[in-house]
């Protein structure tokens, strides 16, 4: 049991890491995204 531990606890958190790695950057481009579009509705605001 401790065995199988050992050999897939390593693999676990490597492949967690992966996944908060990955989503961190769909978050962030979520994040560009909007302010890109935030942007847009204030230039198109000012523009009246």
């Amino acid at each position: 049991m401790l065995t199988i531990l050992k050999k897939t606890l390593p693999l676990t958190t490597f492949g967690l890491a992966l996944i908060a790695l990955a989503a961190c950057n769909t978050v962030e481009g979520a994040g560009k995204d909007i302010e890109e579009a935030g942007n847009a509705i204030e230039e198109a605001a000012s523009e009246d």
